[in-house]
């Protein structure tokens, strides 16, 4: 069974979830509601769907097409139930699979949506979009002469998406160009590069993970060894995992990961609604960083396998956590296939617990060092995630629930409070709480021991 943990950025663009694709004998879960399905309540709620449904269906203004009412009532029922349960078409499943593969036909930029239009975070390196000049602060303004506003994020992203070798026309408005930029690109096949890595100052080893697909693991172990080529083992201060804004992605990539960087012991536990239901995964495999200091840095975009490694890194008392306050997606969604061509249903089963027994859900995970960046005014509305709890219909917490937390990162390393703060750290600099004096330790760069 496979899980999945949360929202993807990039030419990719999704929901924040922790899921679990369920076989066939999954059916086991819906046994109960099977079972009430018997009621005479909910035969006569059924009737009731049916009358509505042929209604429709002969006194509509225009005929309605029968998969498009019957798709339309599904959304509407799950949809009810929690913001991360959802259901998903043959073409939303296959693009999900897409998402948790890692690799997809398109272009190679991460982009966002900013004032009605597509803006580009960055091209991929050795992309169609990076060989094309697409640049960081390029906005999108049509795709193959259909205008982007009024598109949603999604839409824009799945329209750029292809079949490799296909060709897509854009324009681009750029920042001092005198007139609009028109590009013809041909689509490749583009490997989301989920780990990435640097040596930092000679002592250090950066590590950033951007999401949880099937290639991370393996992008761990070779940021690893690579960083432990470079630097000799008695010259390695330690190792920071940046998890900001990271949207999670799947749960067994969670699980390896943090076996990567710590011994032995509970990475995570899911509570579904039947005490038997429990389940328990442990770390295995080993500590690549050989015991190395380590700092994980989080935010209020960290959210579910990204709480799920900093919570098991944190509560094994294996990493420091600075930043701010993560995300609090605390729910595991079971992914069940439908059978051929009906796609599949995301449906939450289960809450997920740290090794210590906390609840991430509507929560959060606290930092151990709260550091919060200085935000240009043009970010200062969109610099805060009002997290989980702010979401309809979300799962309730087990306490106070926690709402709002800072998720601006600086795009220039040094004006970066938090990964100064966690180069600090590692290199034996105090760092206060309120990272208030983190400017001033940052100059005085110790020797590393």
């Amino acid at each position: 069974m496979r899980k999945h943990v949360g929202f993807f950025l990039g030419t990719v663009a999704g929901a924040c979830l922790t899921l679990l694709v369920a076989s066939p004998q999954g059916a086991h879960l819906f046994a109960v509601a099977n079972a009430a399905a018997h009621s005479d309540n909910t035969y006569s709620q059924l009737n009731l769907f049916g009358e509505v449904f042929e209604k429709v269906k002969t006194d509509y203004v225009e005929k309605p097409e029968d998969s498009k009412l019957v798709e339309g009532a599904i959304n509407g029922m799950i949809s009810s139930l929690d913001p991360h349960s959802r259901y998903m078409n043959e073409k939303g499943w296959a693009e999900m699979q897409e998402t948790t593969h890692g690799e997809f036909g398109g272009l190679g930029i991460e982009v966002t949506m900013e004032d009605g239009f597509v803006k580009v975070v960055a091209p991929i390196d050795d992309t169609p979009a990076s060989r094309a000049g697409i640049m960081s602060g390029d906005v999108i303004t049509s795709i193959d002469d259909d205008q982007i506003q009024g598109m949603t994020l999604d839409q824009a992203v799945n329209k750029m998406k292809g079949a490799p070798n296909s060709s897509i026309r854009l324009k681009i408005v750029r920042k001092d160009a005198d007139k609009p930029i028109e590009l013809s690109i041909t689509r490749e096949i583009i490997r989301v590069r989920p780990v990435k890595y640097h040596v930092e100052g000679g002592d250090i080893g950066y590590i950033r993970i951007t999401s949880f697909n099937e290639q991370t693991t393996e992008g761990l172990h070779k940021a690893i060894a690579e960083i432990q080529k470079e630097i000799p083992q008695d010259k390695l201060a330690g190792y920071v995992v940046d998890l900001r804004n990271n949207p999670g992605g799947l749960l067994d990539q969670a699980v390896s990961v943090t076996s990567t960087l710590m011994q032995r012991g509970e990475v995570v536990s899911t509570r579904g609604r039947n005490p038997e239901e429990t389940q328990r995964f442990t770390a295995h495999g080993g500590d690549m960083t050989k015991g190395k200091p380590m700092v994980v840095l989080i935010n209020g975009g960290s959210a579910s396998a990204s709480e799920i490694v900093a919570g098991a890194l944190h509560d094994h008392k294996r990493a420091t956590l600075i930043g701010t306050r993560s995300f609090g997606k605390g729910s595991v969604q079971t992914i069940i296939p439908l059978g051929a061509g009906n796609g599949a249903l995301a449906l939450t089963t289960a809450r997920y617990f740290t090794p210590s027994g906390h609840s991430i859900q509507a929560l959060g995970i606290k930092p151990d060092i709260e550091v919060l960046q200085d935000v240009p005014d043009e970010f200062k509305t969109r610099s805060e995630l009002k997290g989980e709890a702010s979401m309809r219909g979300h799962l309730a917490a087990e306490g106070a629930e926690q709402t709002g937390s800072q998720s601006y990162v600086p795009p220039d390393e040094k004006n970066d409070k938090a990964l100064a703060a966690a180069f600090n750290q590692l290199r034996g600099v105090t760092v206060n709480a309120d990272a208030k004096n983190a400017d001033k330790a940052a100059q005085k760069r110790p020797v590393p021991n």
